[in-house]
């Protein structure tokens, strides 16, 4: 298992598939730092040469912001929506979708599993005893 960006990507995957493992490459990079480096996408990692898995680490390092930078900068931007108190810093705050999902349903992800809210019970149509 080579490390790469300090993630230990598997050995077993295609190369293109790897590159994925780590935080900031998907798809399409993963594509693109193939072609610049002229690695095979479909050749498994297991079985680089250690010239090959430099080339990728040296590239990836100098052009590409991964992991702990990129995940850094993210924190930062949100926190800065935060500050100014924008639309989307708020929604952030108070742990709701940012995006414009609706939240009377669904969005359980975001906002947690439920919680019970008394006087929910009865519905329109019934009688109050």
């Amino acid at each position: 298992m080579p490390r790469i960006a300090g993630v230990d990507i598997p050995g077993n995957k295609q190369v293109w598939v790897s590159l994925q493992y780590i935080h900031g490459i998907g798809r399409t990079l993963s594509q693109r730092i193939l072609a610049q480096t002229s690695i095979s996408p479909g050749a498994k990692v297991n079985d680089l040469t250690e010239d090959e898995i430099n080339r990728l680490r040296e590239l990836i390092d100098r052009e590409c912001k991964v992991e702990g930078e990129l995940r850094k900068e993210v924190d930062l931007n949100i926190k800065r929506l935060i500050e100014i108190g924008s639309y989307r810093g708020i929604r952030h705050r108070h742990n709701l979708p940012a995006r414009g999902q609706r939240t009377r349903t669904n969005a359980r992800a975001r906002r947690g599993p439920r919680k019970t809210v008394a006087g929910r019970g009865q519905r329109r149509g019934m009688a109050k005893k």
